[in-house]
């Protein structure tokens, strides 16, 4: 139902909140019936709303917009004085609710009827529509002849800000209807000609700041430009008033209004079928056929339906797969009938994955040869292949798009990511690790990494031949873990710590109870005794949270034989320090340190974090007692992952915990390729826990701590670790004799 041609009907919208977007609006309501002296309206129409506007106007409801739209008498035989309260300044006004108990939820038919009727009493009807766009929202901004969006010249405004303009786009609005107001401006924020690039919209108007005024105002219930009209505060509106009447307005009234769609579910933005596609971008012409075609689609196929009954039904998956490929085959058939049988394939194929799949994600994920995927925004996608990051050239059509990615990854695992939880951890079916981090947090758009698993893992006959370690290095740790000794495993980011954690996992003990805790379960074991727990984010009204310590604790009353955790890097350190103490031989986890050294500062930093006032001997004297290896792995400089050091934590001497390091990496140099060479090499030391092995009718090859016999593993040009030749090094003295 359409307006009155002669009304104009400006939305208002904040793009974060705390802008000052409802006193904006108020203040424009004024200032046009000022300034031209002509029925003018002031709409409080945001759904987060408490009555607001009732305070800064002064005014107390005659009717509500939540009342009239939901009522069922006629609006036509209701005189307008009993609909609208005036204002001492000229303008009248309808209020949202009467206060806090009070929610706004309207319809979208009753809102558009509503509209439809003010507009005939109404030259100007300015409508406060908050910060979130909604069906009410939508239904206003579908009939609006311009919307001014309010932000700040603060970073993470203009961001939020961005944000906003990208669902407006969404919607199939025309860009040029959006008029950008920067309030509260100062010197002291970005400049108007940076944030007018950042955001693709050159400012209408820059409103000063003036605290005191607005305080002033807020206090006494008047709009400022009422009882300081030659302020330049209230000089700015008149100006803004003069701008948007002198032409900008009525030529707004001629841009042809898109058909409201739904918001897609699926990887692009698109319009409805039978509406021109916002082309903000400038797409090319591959892409526009790309949005066209995923448009037709999502307006026949109710996806977001179907994909909700499919759930983890595999079979019912790959029937919707194949049901979806037909359609999309109908519908290129339909919208492009001469293109190429190759181009043609390429093309239901990539409105396939962005429909049911992870979009431009896909093929990389398949790709073996990719290790690790960086999306750093739409534009910008880095991969890691060969230990080496390169960017991959492949983009995603818009910020939205990748952010619908996201929420397609972290919404079945149960988890969020919105403005309130701005970051995530998640995986995907196949046990690859993502984490997720959006705007206001990532300034250029949302980033996205993802750190692909091999299925199975890795085995140690590979860690072998890519040269991350010695089988006399492999050997020690199979036989420390088949004997039930505490494992840490140390390293920085990306170095492997959950890859090596995996592969000697399998040295556990079949018959063994496995207890696995992890905050994203990526975790492998192969053995078939094995119950997995996993962490839950807090929800949305920040509670019923579960933490790693919730499930160690928990996981203590289960009767386990071992318990892993998959990071330790919080309070929780203590609880796995105290579960290795108590009979749970044979425990392993990683946590973040650069040698074997800073891993027992970082356990200590740890345990301190837990809360307990514990003496820093103490503290010592848990880890001495608890860990007995610590395996320190590296990313080195040409991509390669190493164990460089297994070493042995042996005990208290004084207040310092002793330390033997078993096994070693040295570095020698590099080759004509820039790979890392070196050597593996045993420093002749001996583990005291050997006789505990021989006691308990184990057998440990003494010859594992000798370099007389090294193993010959030369260079390879490929994989994911630089290979090295180990060559004999003279022993290090040996500090521990057995027996």
């Amino acid at each position: 139902m359409a307006l009155n041609p002669q009304c104009h009907l400006i939305a208002v919208l904040g793009g974060k909140g705390g802008v000052g977007k409802s006193v904006f609006a108020a203040n424009l309501a004024a200032a046009i019936a000022m300034e031209l002296r002509v029925p003018t309206l002031l709409v409080d129409c945001d759904s987060k709303s408490v009555g607001d506007q009732n305070i800064i106007t002064g005014l107390k409801p005659v009717k509500t917009l939540r009342e009239l739209a939901n009522s069922t008498q006629s609006l036509n035989s209701t005189p307008l004085q009993q609909i609208v309260t005036p204002h001492p300044g000229g303008f009248s006004y309808l209020g949202a609710v009467r206060g806090p108990e009070e929610i706004l939820s309207v319809s979208s038919d009753n809102l558009s009827k509503l509209f439809e009727f003010l507009s005939r009493s109404f030259k100007f009807i300015v409508v406060d529509l908050g910060n979130d766009i909604g069906p009410m929202q939508n239904t206003v901004l579908q009939d609006a002849t311009a919307i001014t969006i309010v932000s700040t010249p603060e970073i993470l405004v203009v961001q939020q800000t961005q944000r906003m303009i990208n669902e407006l786009l969404t919607q199939a609005l025309p860009k040029e209807m959006f008029q950008l107001i920067l309030n509260k401006f100062n010197n002291s924020g970005l400049a108007p000609q940076v944030i007018g690039q950042h955001l693709g919209l050159a400012p209408l108007s820059l409103i000063p700041s003036d605290e005191a005024s607005t305080a002033a105002s807020l206090t006494n219930s008047k709009p400022f430009v009422l009882t300081n009209p030659k302020s330049p505060l209230s000089a700015a509106y008149f100006d803004i008033v003069r701008k948007l009447t002198g032409g900008v307005l009525q030529r707004l009234k001629n841009v042809q209004r898109p058909k409201p769609v739904a918001p897609p579910v699926a990887a692009n933005t698109a319009g409805a079928a039978d509406a021109p596609i916002a082309n903000p971008n400038g797409y090319d012409a591959k892409t526009l056929l790309k949005l066209r075609i995923h448009s037709e689609l999502i307006r026949t196929v109710d996806l977001k339906k179907i994909l909700a009954e499919v759930g983890d039904n595999e079979s019912k998956e790959k029937e919707l797969r194949a049901k979806t490929q037909r359609d999309i085959g109908l519908i290129v058939d339909r919208e492009a009938p001469d293109l190429p049988r190759d181009e043609r394939q390429r093309l239901v194929k990539d409105v396939l994955e962005e429909a049911l799949g992870l979009g431009p994600l896909e093929d990389m994920l398949a790709d073996p040869s990719i290790s690790e995927i960086m999306v750093n925004g739409a534009n910008r996608i880095f991969i890691e292949k060969g230990g080496k990051v390169q960017l991959s050239g492949i983009k995603f059509t818009s910020n939205d798009h990748l952010r619908r990615i996201i929420e397609r990854i972290v919404t079945p695992l149960g988890r969020q990511i919105n403005n309130a939880t701005p970051y995530v951890d998640a995986r995907l079916k196949d046990g690859s690790r993502v984490n997720a981090v959006i705007e206001p947090l990532s300034l250029d758009g949302p980033a996205l990494t993802i750190r692909k698993f091999k299925k199975g893992g890795i085995s140690a006959e590979k860690y072998i031949e890519f040269g991350s370690a010695t089988k006399n290095m492999l050997d020690f740790l199979r036989i420390s873990v088949e004997y039930g000794y505490n494992v840490v495993i140390s390293g920085g980011t990306g170095s492997g710590k959950t890859s090596l954690l995996n592969m000697i996992s399998q040295f556990i003990p079949a018959h063994e109870r496995v207890i696995t805790v992890e905050d994203a379960a990526e975790l492998q074991l192969m053995q078939e005794h094995v119950v997995r727990l996993e962490t839950r984010p807090p929800s949305m009204e920040g509670s019923n949270a579960v933490t790693i310590r919730d499930l160690i604790r928990n996981a203590l009353r289960m009767r386990p034989d071992r318990i892993v955790v998959g990071e330790t890097r919080d309070g929780a350190a203590l609880d796995m320090l105290q579960a290795m103490n108590t009979g749970h031989d044979g425990s392993m986890t990683t946590t973040h340190a650069n040698s074997p050294r800073e891993c027992l500062a970082r356990l200590e930093t740890l345990v301190m974090m837990s809360g307990l006032e514990l003496p820093v001997r103490a503290i010592r004297e848990q880890i001495a007692g608890a860990v007995d290896l610590i395996v320190q792995i590296v990313r080195l400089s040409d991509g390669s992952r190493k164990i460089i050091s297994i070493t042995e934590v042996v005990g208290m001497q004084g207040d310092v915990i002793t330390l033997a390091e078993i096994f070693k990496f040295k570095e020698t140099g590099y080759d004509k390729n820039r790979r890392v060479l070196g050597q593996f090499q045993s420093t002749g030391t001996v583990p005291t826990f050997v006789q505990e092995i021989k006691d308990k009718g184990g057998h440990i090859p003494m010859e594992i701590f000798s370099n007389e016999a090294p193993k010959t593993t030369p260079p390879k040009p490929t994989g994911p670790a630089t290979q090295t030749t180990t060559k004999p090094a003279t022993p290090n003295t040996v500090v521990k004799k057995v027996g």
